[in-house]
């Protein structure tokens, strides 16, 4: 009988454990942690939940193998830190400029096309993981990356974790 007892409490526990996290998660995104700058003239939108959460899968299906917590593999220095953002050129710190650079990558001086190198949707010939990838879905990508430094703090883009 306690055995049994037991076993219902950790089936119990193993089932809603995830619910529940996915629950804190979703609280953790307020409006105010949605709301991000649109374009370089400084508009401000909130994103959606959803387009977070698809944001989210993407960017661990298409990018995660390269920025791993925001961190830059090919050069550690320049991460997807909102200053890192800010310091490109042109500045990469709004949806509409981080949609243009999925689009057209640029160096991070702006001076060089560097769509053999980065996936984008201009060439997806080569990067098959953007060939499907609408505007929508661009959009809530570059919303999830802007949102991240909200929701991790200084350890998104850094490489650090501090608890």
């Amino acid at each position: 009988m306690l055995k049994r007892f037991i076993s219902v409490i950790i089936a119990i526990a193993i089932f809603t454990l995830p619910w529940s996290v996915n629950q804190a998660i979703a609280v953790e995104l307020t409006e105010e942690v949605r709301t991000v700058k649109l374009n370089p003239q400084g508009e401000e939108v909130v994103i959606s939940l959803q387009e977070a959460e698809t944001g989210k899968k993407i960017f661990n299906d298409t990018c995660s193998q390269c920025h791993v917590g925001g961190r830059t593999k090919t050069n550690p220095n320049i991460g997807l830190r909102l200053e890192d953002l800010e310091g490109a050129y042109p500045p990469r710190d709004s949806i509409v400029a981080l949609v243009d650079y999925f689009q057209y990558p640029m160096t991070y001086d702006g001076e060089e096309d560097i769509s053999l190198l980065h996936p984008n949707t201009d060439r997806s010939d080569i990067f098959s993981e953007m060939r499907n990838l609408t505007d929508s879905d661009l959009e809530a990508l570059a919303g999830y990356i802007l949102i991240q430094p909200k929701v991790r703090g200084i350890e998104w883009g850094t490489g650090k974790v501090y608890n």
